[in-house]
């Protein structure tokens, strides 16, 4: 008799390619690819690299090479190199280190009020303005406005504001709040209220910036997370500790760095008021003020060179210290 297959027998088992195979051809795929996005994001950061090595990298060591030696503008001779000798001097000789030291620690002092106050500011005009209501982008703008103003015309309005006079404006509304019983006060002139008019002009005029990206990193926290926060019967300031201040971390730690640069910075404000007249130059003198005037009032670029290659150090160091102290918990 023959045997008769049956009508569902099994189709044959095809044969499986050797994983050792597959894991090969999946490799090549992968390292293409790796490539492939590398050079992407070579193509697409050469632009910015190029504009800081031109704009920053090659006049930095420029600076470098030019606090080397002495050299002064408008002087016939040639530059003579002088060593390390810019660098003694602005240590050791009181003529020169008083005014860097103070000058630094003004800065300093700028620096310690500015970076929590005008972040905390922001961060406050953040979460106000980060609500679902009628003309809240005009609320936003308004507060942003002052972001788009030069600092030279910020400073100008702000010595008017200031003005010893009675014409000034805050002496002028002091005058009519104290029923006649308020003189006329030299903010600007004052040693005592010098740096605090910097400050606060500084923050009025900058704080629109850092609220506006903390407004964007407010606007990436899900909001399911507050929702699951009011089941949970957290109150308002619960939900801020544990809900807004985690999502944006990363935002505030940015924030935070970018105003400690800023600050460090801080130029434009004290050189339009000194220059205006009013302000006391010894309370108000910052780094950058001491090395443009040392290079272009007493045309010592040689020394000036050595200040801004101290005061980079310094503040890279300080940057440093600062990152690694308020860095984001997921990194490293």
């Amino acid at each position: 008799m023959t045997s008769v297959e049956p009508a569902h027998a099994a189709p044959p088992a095809r044969e499986k390619a050797p994983p050792v195979t597959a894991a090969k051809s999946a490799r090549p795929a992968r390292s293409v690819r790796k490539n492939r996005d590398w050079l992407h994001g070579l193509l697409m950061s050469t632009p910015a690299v190029a504009g800081l090595i031109a704009f920053v990298g090659i006049p930095f060591g420029y600076a470098v090479v030019l606090s080397f030696y002495n050299v002064r503008l408008g002087s016939p001779l040639a530059p003579t190199f002088f060593g390390l000798e810019q660098y003694r001097r602005l240590f050791t000789d009181p003529d020169l280190s008083g005014p860097f030291l103070r000058a630094l620690l003004n800065n300093l002092t700028f620096a310690v009020v500015v970076v929590p106050v005008q972040t905390g500011l922001a961060l406050g005009l953040a979460i106000l303005l980060n609500r679902k209501l009628k003309a809240i982008g005009l609320f936003r703008s308004f507060f942003f406005m002052p972001v788009v103003f030069p600092m030279a015309l910020v400073a100008v309005i702000w010595r008017l504001i200031l003005a010893r006079s009675d014409q000034g404006m805050l002496n002028s509304a002091l005058h009519a709040v104290s029923f006649g019983n308020w003189g006329a006060f030299d903010w600007l002139g004052d040693s005592a209220t010098a740096m605090v008019s910097i400050i606060v002009l500084s923050i009025w005029q900058g704080v629109g910036f850092q609220m506006v990206i903390l407004l964007a990193g407010l606007q990436q926290i899900p909001g399911e997370l507050y929702e699951a926060a009011e089941l949970d019967r957290a109150s308002r300031w619960q939900q801020f500790r544990h809900v807004t201040l985690p999502g944006i971390r990363g935002t505030l730690v940015f924030v935070a760095l970018l105003t400690s640069v800023l600050s460090f910075r801080v130029f434009d404000q004290v050189y339009v008021l000194v220059k205006g007249g009013g302000l006391n130059e010894d309370a108000a003198r910052t780094v950058m003020y001491q090395a443009v005037t040392t290079a272009f009032d007493q045309n010592n670029v040689g020394q000036a060179s050595a200040i801004t290659v101290v005061f980079f150090l310094i503040v890279v160091a300080l940057t440093l210290i600062q990152r690694r102290v308020v860095r984001p918990d997921n990194e490293d």
